[in-house]
């Protein structure tokens, strides 16, 4: 009774347009002074203790991170360098589109702020060449993705908060599967363009692709510092954010000059409430897992799902669905944090590794992130172009294709998502 009554009132606040967050804090406290012996006033505690959570303090520094290197000219100087990789191939400038979205995805951690960094630059010089915008739009959307596959990713902190898991365990998980998907749409890109005739930019040459190297070193340099740093033990992912903020905003103010310190205010103002929106997002999903855990629901479930006697294989499969449907309504941290709770024990149950469990939901949310009516990315992508909503999803629809054959990949191989953790012995 105190479950159903729980998720009808979550979907009904929803339905009638209450913002997510404060469906999931109202569904919760209701719950709680309805049905449960706990006092109200655990609800206070619990989002105190939530904002005390220290992995989540990761995800203020890589936002602000991601905002000093999007107003710095981190992006554009990536894209320049990514063209001069690979934009002499047939279809090269979104093939470099692509390349561009992964390096940047390795410094902000998030999907949104890919597609607005890379897009407002790639896709205009795309059209320029001659590419048809609905192909551009559909790439960067698509490719925007990777920002929270590749590490490091704000997704995952949640994740390895919701779970106990180890965060730099889950960033080098994300490795090979992010490169591999990076490395599908490339190949997919470069079919398409043969059988378009897309154009293709005269190689660069060796001077020029130095030049573009080293306009571009100081941001690539940040993916070393914050990924070597995590796993030489030099610091914690958390402390590594900080380092990325403070480095980003370094780079932007005194390397490149983008950016003048009469403008930080503005930067510090949008990444605080970018952040608040977020840390709202997630102290209600706390909040609501709470109350789950508080009334017993994942341990009855996963006895009853063991009790069905699924095998691994069906239960990821359900797992895979519930995802895919939950990501076309629902932020994806909402999601990590209502849902894992429930589906962490069964995993666990079933012998399914929880880094892996972790990269499939991951995985899922990508996707979450391209489907309507709530697909982030779609939204970023109409808004840089200036394309409608309907001709942003008719464009991505193709590519998103080809995310659902990589999720049955990353499913049912779990050597693609543990190979490296286990090669280094994590």
């Amino acid at each position: 009774m105190t479950v159903l009554f729980l998720f009808l009132l979550l979907f009904l606040l929803m339905f009638i347009g209450v913002p997510i967050a404060a469906s999931l804090g109202l569904a919760g406290s209701i719950t709680i002074m309805l049905f449960s012996p706990d006092s109200v006033r655990s609800l206070a505690i619990k989002l105190f203790e939530t904002s005390e959570h220290y992995t989540l303090l990761a995800i203020p520094f890589f936002l602000l991170s991601g905002a000093f290197m999007t107003t710095g000219g981190v992006a554009k100087r990536l894209i320049d360098f990514a063209n001069a990789c690979v934009g002499h191939i047939r279809g090269g400038l979104a093939i470099g589109a692509v390349l561009a979205c992964m390096l940047f995805a390795a410094l902000s951690g998030s999907s949104p702020a890919t597609v607005a960094a890379v897009g407002s630059i790639a896709i205009a010089g795309m059209v320029r060449s001659g590419y048809p915008q609905a192909f551009g739009a559909g790439i960067v959307c698509n490719a925007g993705t990777l920002g929270i596959l590749i590490p490091p990713s704000i997704v995952m902190v949640v994740y390895a908060a919701a779970t106990e898991q180890s965060v730099g365990k889950l960033f080098m998980a994300g490795v090979i599967p992010g490169v591999m998907l990076g490395l599908a749409l490339m190949i997919a890109i470069y079919i398409v363009a043969r059988i378009k005739k897309l154009p293709a930019l005269p190689r660069a040459s060796f001077r020029q692709w130095l030049r573009a190297a080293r306009e571009a070193f100081w941001g690539l340099l940040l993916m070393v510092i914050i990924l070597g740093g995590i796993y030489s033990g030099m610091f914690t992912p958390t402390e590594a954010a900080a380092v990325a903020a403070v480095y980003a905003g370094f780079v932007a103010l005194f390397v490149y000059k983008d950016l003048t310190i009469r403008e930080c205010p503005k930067v510090l103002l949008e990444s605080g409430k970018l952040t608040i929106m977020l840390m709202f997002i997630i102290a209600n999903a706390m909040l609501f897992a709470h109350v789950l855990t508080t009334e017993q629901i994942p341990q009855q479930i996963t006895a009853w799902v063991v009790e069905l006697g699924l095998q691994p294989w069906q239960f990821l499969l359900v797992v895979n669905i519930v995802l895919l449907v939950a990501g076309a309504f629902m932020e994806p941290s909402a999601i990590i944090l209502i849902l894992a709770p429930i589906l962490f024990p069964i995993a666990i149950q079933l012998g399914i590794d929880p880094i892996h469990l972790g990269i499939i939901m991951v995985v899922n949310m990508e996707i979450g992130l391209i489907t309507p009516p709530v697909g982030l990315n779609l939204f970023v992508t109409s808004a840089v172009t200036g394309m409608p909503l309907t001709s942003v999803i008719k464009a991505a629809w193709p590519w998103l294709m080809l995310l659902l054959s990589f999720l049955m990949i990353i499913t049912y191989i779990p050597a693609v998502s543990l190979g490296l953790p286990n090669l280094l012995g994590m």
